[in-house]
């Protein structure tokens, strides 16, 4: 229960946050988000709520759809633990993350196409281009965005996916918001730290997600998420699952 509400949440900002700090993408921030704080000063913060809303919409679709398809609980489970050793390993292994950047490479063309048809000279036109950055970044971001997806897909539930890949939008709009209101100073002195970890980062993610993978293929999550319930508080039990 505790497991089910809160670290789906938690590894969706984590794993939204490492989508954009990773190396091809980082580095862009100041271009995509310095162009909408010249022309508005709230540009990066509509940049990052069209981020998160985005997200939060796609994460509404795919936990209704599931028990609308009425898909079997274990079946998913299975699939889902077995996509997050593959895209763990696609984390950790640069071949298959290369691979898997030209195999997607299609999604963010059609992506960047369409965003560019945006009027970006309005806050809506930032929230536009904020609600398809996703999708444009996708080479880099793929498999960290389709963890946070197979993580809504395993739930099953209409709000838990909603509020997972919001987590996820917020954690990939924190550093393009940070870095559009840094100074050039500042960001240059982070950027080189981010880009001296970032792979490292991905590559201990990836690690995580092959551990949760096997974790769920074995049942051991629940096992680990009844002991959690039974060394807590009542009242916290019950404040983690009401929603």
């Amino acid at each position: 229960m505790v497991w089910q509400s809160m670290g789906p949440w938690l590894l969706a900002i984590l794993a939204g946050g490492l989508s954009t700090l990773s190396p091809c993408v980082f580095p862009l921030l100041p271009l995509v988000a310095g162009g909408s704080l010249q022309r508005h000063r709230a540009g990066p913060l509509m940049m990052g709520l069209g981020m998160v809303t985005a997200f939060a919409v796609l994460g509404l679709l795919l936990g209704t759809a599931g028990p609308l398809l009425g898909l079997n609980d274990v079946r998913l489970r299975q699939f889902g633990g077995g996509i997050l050793l593959l895209l763990g390993a696609v984390l950790l292994l640069p071949g298959l993350r290369d691979g898997f950047s030209r195999w997607i490479s299609p999604l963010a063309n059609g992506a960047n196409r369409w965003s560019a048809r945006l009027d970006t000279a309005s806050l809506a036109g930032y929230f536009g281009l904020g609600a398809v950055l996703g999708l444009v970044w996708s080479p880099c971001s793929g498999p960290l965005l389709i963890s946070a997806l197979t993580l809504v897909a395993t739930e099953g539930h209409a709000l838990q996916g909603t509020v997972t890949l919001a987590a996820f939008g917020l954690g990939a709009a924190i550093p393009l918001v940070l870095a559009a209101y840094a100074s050039r100073a500042a960001f240059l002195r982070v950027r080189e730290r981010v880009l001296k970890h970032a792979y490292r980062l991905q590559q201990g993610f990836g690690l995580l997600l092959m551990l949760l993978g096997v974790a769920i293929l074995l049942g051991w999550d629940k096992r680990v998420e009844a002991l959690l319930v039974g060394l807590m508080p009542d009242q916290w039990v019950s404040l983690t699952t009401r929603f």
